[in-house]
């Protein structure tokens, strides 16, 4: 059972360092990234050779600023502490992050949207 783990910017690039990994970032405010909550935590479940992240955006504004973070809600897929592809998108429905998960993860060369 994989559990969604909360990145902060103290540990966040750690975090990131190995493996896949998949962040969302995300805000209390943001009625959209709420709603994505529960869908982020069944593709922990589903996907165990991933790592899923939450890095909550108020409490990481330096960071978000460096990772250049322009809305929410926003993805980023990590490969080994590079990023490889994000997706932003304010009308981000579940299906459509499956989509872009499962096109992004199946390809050897990912696109940055």
């Amino acid at each position: 059972m994989a559990a969604v783990a909360d990145a902060t910017a103290e540990n966040f690039r750690d975090l990131v360092a190995e493996g896949t990994v998949l962040v969302d970032v995300w805000g209390p405010a943001c009625a959209p990234c709420v709603a994505l909550g529960p869908h982020v935590e069944a593709i922990a479940e589903e996907r165990p050779d991933l790592r899923v992240l939450k890095l909550e955006a108020p409490t990481a504004r330096r960071l978000c600023m460096e990772l250049k973070i322009m809305g929410m809600p926003a993805f980023l897929l990590f490969r080994d502490g590079d990023e490889v592809a994000r997706l932003h998108d304010p009308q981000l429905s579940a299906d459509k992050l499956r989509a872009w998960l499962g096109d992004t993860l199946d390809t050897d060369e990912p696109n940055k949207e």
